[in-house]
């Protein structure tokens, strides 16, 4: 039986890492398309620019921020699997998923 150092990230979230990766960008992809539509509903249908143009603004703050929680997820999962103790092979066999 593997120790919890010798996890892949499979066993770890439950998840393969590609749907890890889909979930926690879905919601953004969603709010950012829907935030575009909704800038491009002000600034052409309802006349008003500057809040279209203020809107407009929001989808690579959204995506950021997704990414950024991205990005400390699998900040997190690396920590873990490669905590003192563990060599070097396995830790990468094991982000690889190759155990």
């Amino acid at each position: 039986m593997a120790s919890r150092q010798q996890l892949t990230e499979r066993e770890m979230s439950g998840q393969p890492a590609e749907e890890v990766g889909e979930q926690a960008m879905g919601p953004a992809f969603i709010a950012s398309a829907a935030s575009v539509g909704l800038s491009l509903y002000y600034f052409f249908m309802r006349g008003e620019r500057q809040l279209g143009a203020f809107i407009g603004l929001w989808p690579p703050t959204i995506l950021a921020f997704a990414s950024y929680f991205n990005q400390r997820k699998m900040r997190q999962q690396l920590d873990t699997l490669t905590q003192p103790g563990t060599k070097l092979k396995n830790a990468f066999d094991s982000m690889m998923g190759n155990r």
